[in-house]
């Protein structure tokens, strides 16, 4: 299999040369770039993310398409919660929050309904994926 960190470079370097669009499985998907502080390294960790918008926040879905784990990034935010997303041209500051209960429920309910694969991810783990709300920061 490939390594995912190649597929991940390989779609941030069509994200940024299209100003935020990607074709092939993300064709026509919300995308955005979240840059997030490594928990244990401390380093930047750029990772390609579909989000759903909501309103002025972008929300995104732990889901590592229903991997029994949590992916990597998700991990970094709890640790870090300020990052750095990029959403077309823009780059922007934000605040991650994990969405709980109900607001999480509605907002998965929702992304299962514009893209069915969050469906099958979610059928495919025993954890429940994690939603996180994305909202920007002034600075």
């Amino acid at each position: 299999m490939a390594n995912p960190n190649d597929w991940n470079q390989q779609i941030i370097n069509e994200f940024r040369a299209n100003g935020g669009k990607v074709g092939g499985p993300f064709e026509g998907a919300y995308m955005l770039l979240l840059t997030s502080t490594g928990a244990k390294s401390g380093q930047p960790r750029t990772t390609p993310l579909v989000y759903l918008p909501d309103g002025e926040r972008m929300v995104i879905f732990a889901s590592k398409a229903g991997a029994p784990t949590n992916p990597d990034w998700y991990h970094n935010l709890i640790a870090n919660p300020e990052a750095t997303v990029e959403v077309g041209t823009e780059t922007l500051k934000v605040k991650a929050t994990e969405a709980t209960g109900e607001e999480r429920n509605n907002l998965y309910a929702r992304q299962v309904s514009i893209a069915p694969g969050f469906g099958e991810y979610q059928q495919k783990t025993t954890r429940q994926i994690p939603v996180i709300v994305l909202e920007r920061i002034q600075g």
